[in-house]
């Protein structure tokens, strides 16, 4: 028995994406850039870029899922041009206050305390208020890196090309940011008993 091919996505109009997915398409954006005027400014692109090409729009994926693929290459030109423009930069030179979390043998000088369970920390809306308010306060490069490799699932030689610069550049700044996040989330959700619930 054969099967029925799945029956394709149609286009909403055009006039109806900014209503529709214009949240979704910022989020997206503002977290990576952590720039709100630029954000919007790739929202829109997307949304021109979008309109543009929306005959060849083949109903593969749902609209929104089209929109951010979009968005993602808007995102990554930018990014791109703006490496060619400035320098991205390597290490930031905070290796002293790396060193201070480490004993001489490398091990933790405090560990890391008992995050519960994983799966229902994840369902709690409250942990994802506190995770992104940790994610904001890392330093932007590092957090685009992190974006870049953990949210969209480029590798690091993709994230090399994008920044140009090295593998272990990547590496530091991943290794960095996660460092930073773990910090955050101690002190703020994992650390207390109201995280907890």
């Amino acid at each position: 028995m054969s099967k029925r091919p799945a029956k394709s996505q149609e286009l909403s109009p055009p006039e109806d994406w900014l209503t529709q997915h214009g949240d979704a398409l910022f989020r997206y954006a503002f977290l990576r850039l952590r720039d709100r005027a630029q954000a919007e400014d790739l929202v829109q692109e997307t949304l021109v870029a979008a309109l543009q090409a929306r005959h060849g729009f083949g109903g593969r994926s749902t609209e929104r899922t089209w929109l951010i693929g979009i968005l993602k290459n808007k995102l990554v030109d930018y990014l791109r041009k703006g490496a060619r423009e400035q320098p991205f930069g390597g290490l930031d030179g905070n290796d002293g206050e790396i060193d201070a979390l480490f004993d001489a043998k490398g091990r933790w000088k405090t560990p890391p305390s008992d995050w519960g369970n994983p799966t229902s920390t994840l369902e709690q809306k409250q942990f994802w208020k506190v995770f992104a308010d940790c994610f904001a306060a890392l330093p932007s490069r590092h957090a685009r890196v992190f974006a870049m490799c953990e949210f969209d699932g480029l590798d690091s030689a993709e994230v090399c090309k994008v920044f140009g610069i090295t593998a272990t550049n990547v590496w530091v700044m991943l290794h960095r940011a996660r460092l930073g996040l773990r910090q955050c989330l101690e002190s703020r959700w994992f650390g207390r008993e109201a995280g907890r619930k």
